[in-house]
């Protein structure tokens, strides 16, 4: 198994768990919303963003997964450009948590939730 250095370890499992996080947000937000106002030719469009951010959330948290586990199978060391990848990834998974805090706190806004 590739040794990831512990910081490495820690950026890869903290973003898994912020994307999981917005991941529940999204779908709770989602669901709020059909609970209360239903499925409406107004809510229809909230609800599809609330269905488009957490479909990005859940291909950025797979693809980090993903490539997490291939790294770590490859001996002795992943070449770098794996390692780019990953940074790249990172990069782009915490770009997607903050695209998708502020995409549900601005439907949240618009009901009043």
């Amino acid at each position: 198994m590739a040794k990831l250095p512990n910081e490495v370890q820690k950026s890869i499992f903290s973003l898994l768990q912020q994307l999981a996080n917005q991941i529940e947000e999204a779908s709770a937000t989602e669901w709020t919303i059909l609970e209360r106002y239903g499925e409406t030719t107004k809510t229809i469009p909230e609800l599809d963003e609330l269905q488009n951010v957490r479909e990005k959330l859940t291909e950025r948290y797979n693809g980090l997964n993903k490539l997490l586990l291939r790294i770590l199978e490859i001996q002795p060391r992943p070449p770098e450009d794996m390692v780019n990848l990953l940074v790249k990834t990172i990069e782009r998974g915490q770009a997607t948590i903050d695209s998708a805090k502020a995409s549900i706190l601005e439907v949240k806004k618009n009901w009043g939730l």
